[in-house]
Order: structure tokens, then C-alpha cells, then sequence
């Protein structure tokens, strides 16, 4: 086996080799050392990118909530109501999951798996993506979209209302079941549109 790869190894590199494997094996019988010879080197030249398989598992994942973090980015600055962008947003994320499901499954269940080993990652992940939420409902209400006093609690009911939507257990679930997904999620953004346009206060009763 050669010590020198045809291409420079990179960390984008053995995530690529890494998931061919998993696409190939699934990850329980993916290691190190069929990634090394994927890419032509000695498994302890992936110690000098990565740590651990591990640590490879875990970039694979952090690398798709990063794109679905840029695919729901994408709707903060786009044109129209807020409602419509919120939706446009949640549906193209929810598809992003359910391509996932259907047609990469392997990385759907090593995500799925991510999900309740690495809560750090998760939480980190959560954080991120309501923090556009919060941005969407800013410019919403700044352009007297919706009147809503309280940004962070707001953006954390429409977290936690459109999760089922999105966290791919409950999308396989869904699936699985056939339900109609997309028009639920409609509903479930005009409930909350309608709600914040009516005004939201979420100041304790005096």
C-alpha cells in the first residue's frame, strides 16, 4: 500500500472515503483501516485529521447539520413574508431528511444514532438553527409583520412545534406511516403565523 495518495489528504477527503463505506457496510463495520486503503494510504495516516472512527462518525454528521444549517440560512435574507419564508425554510429541511431516509440510509441512521450519543452536538446544532428562526421572526416583526415581545421564547415555541418535522426518528416514523407530512407542517406554520400576526405577549400576567 502506498504512503502517498494520489490527491493530498484532507479532512474533506476521508469524510468522502468514510462515507462510501458507511454507504457500503453501514457503520458498525466501517474502521479505519478499510478508509485508509479506500484511500490508498496506512490507517495511522487518518490519525494525524482524526483522532478516533469516532471522531470521523461524528464529522460526518456535524458536515450534514451544517448543510441543513446553510439550506435554512438561505431563506433569512430571500424575498416575501415571513410566513412563506418560515415554511420554504421547514419544508426544505424536512425534504433534506427524508432524501436521507429514503435514499442514504446508512447516513440517515448514523445521524439518527449521533442523535441520542452526542446530546453536545445536538444541543449545539438546536442552538444554531434558532438562532435564524429568532432572526426570521426579527425582521418579521420589525417590518410589522407580527407583533411578538419576546424573540427567544418565540423562536423557541417554533423549534419545538415543528420537531417532529425534522429530527429524522420522528421523519421515519412519518414516513413509515405515510402521514401527510407536508401538509401537517403547513398547518403547523399558519397556526403560529396567525398567531403572531394576532400578537404574541408572553409577559406573566400582572
Amino acid at each position: 500500500m502506498s504512503s502517498s495518495p494520489a490527491h493530498p489528504l484532507s479532512t474533506s477527503s476521508i469524510l468522502e472515503a468514510a462515507k462510501a463505506q458507511v454507504r457500503r457496510f453501514g457503520e458498525t463495520k466501517t474502521n479505519m483501516v478499510d478508509i485508509g486503503r479506500a484511500l490508498g494510504v496506512s490507517h495511522a495516516a487518518l490519525y494525524r485529521l482524526f483522532r478516533s472512527k469516532s471522531a470521523i462518525m461524528d464529522a460526518i454528521v456535524d458536515e450534514a447539520m451544517r448543510d441543513e444549517e446553510a439550506l435554512a440560512a438561505a431563506h433569512i435574507e430571500a424575498d416575501g413574508p415571513a410566513a412563506e419564508r418560515l415554511l420554504a425554510m421547514l419544508l426544505n429541511l424536512h425534504r433534506r431528511k427524508r432524501e436521507r431516509f429514503v435514499g442514504d440510509r446508512e447516513i440517515h441512521d448514523l445521524y439518527r444514532r449521533i442523535l441520542v450519543e452526542r446530546p453536545d452536538m445536538i444541543a449545539a446544532y438546536a442552538e444554531r438553527m434558532t438562532t435564524l428562526i429568532a432572526r426570521l421572526i426579527a425582521q418579521a416583526v420589525e417590518r410589522g409583520e407580527w407583533k411578538v415581545d419576546d424573540i427567544d421564547i418565540a423562536s423557541g415555541v417554533v423549534r419545538d412545534a415543528v420537531t417532529g418535522y425534522i429530527h429524522p426518528a420522528f421523519v421515519a416514523q412519518l414516513i413509515v406511516a405515510d402521514a401527510p407530512i407536508e401538509t401537517m407542517l403547513g398547518a403547523t406554520v399558519a397556526t403560529l403565523s396567525r398567531a403572531f400576526r394576532a400578537g404574541m405577549d408572553y409577559r406573566p400576567p400582572a
